[in-house]
């Protein structure tokens, strides 16, 4: 396993580990504009898996670009 495809699997992995770690965010405080610490936590989350699934999808079209790229090259 390449080093990319490490990076891509901890982007794609951390969401569930912080989402199945409920100890860790089973709280009220502290609570942002209102809001209990447990709902804004998740929804925070919601766009950090976007990101981090943005980021492993770009990384993943590099790696197979790369790939195609040595491959190429050596069939020729």
């Amino acid at each position: 396993m390449t080093p990319v495809r490490v990076v891509i699997a901890l982007c794609l992995f951390a969401p569930f580990v912080a989402m199945l770690w409920v100890g860790s965010y089973a709280k009220v405080d502290p609570a942002f504009i209102g809001i209990p610490f447990f709902y804004w936590y998740q929804m925070l989350w919601v766009l950090i898996s976007t990101a981090l699934t943005m980021v492993a999808y770009k990384l993943w079209q590099r790696d197979q670009r790369a790939r195609k790229a040595s491959d190429g090259g050596a069939s020729q």
